[in-house]
């Protein structure tokens, strides 16, 4: 197997892992958000608004694992 298939094939396994991890993450914080909505209705939208600042932060550091994937794939 050349190495440039084994790069490939890790930043691949790299990338799932990145996805699942943010999949996860994001799945806590709703869970969370929701559940803490629904025992205070009045702080739903300030709720809301910190869900929306962590899942934006989860976002962009998932896109920056995924652009560390490629960049080790292509090197």
């Amino acid at each position: 197997m050349e190495p440039n298939a084994i790069a490939y094939l890790a930043a691949g396994f790299g990338a799932g892992i990145v996805i699942l991890g943010a999949a996860f993450g994001i799945g806590k914080l709703a869970a969370a958000a929701m559940e803490a909505s629904g025992r205070q209705p009045e702080v739903a939208a300030e709720v809301r608004v910190s869900m929306l600042i962590a899942a934006a932060l989860i976002e962009g550091a998932t896109f920056f694992a995924l652009a560390i994937c490629i960049l080790l794939a292509l090197k």
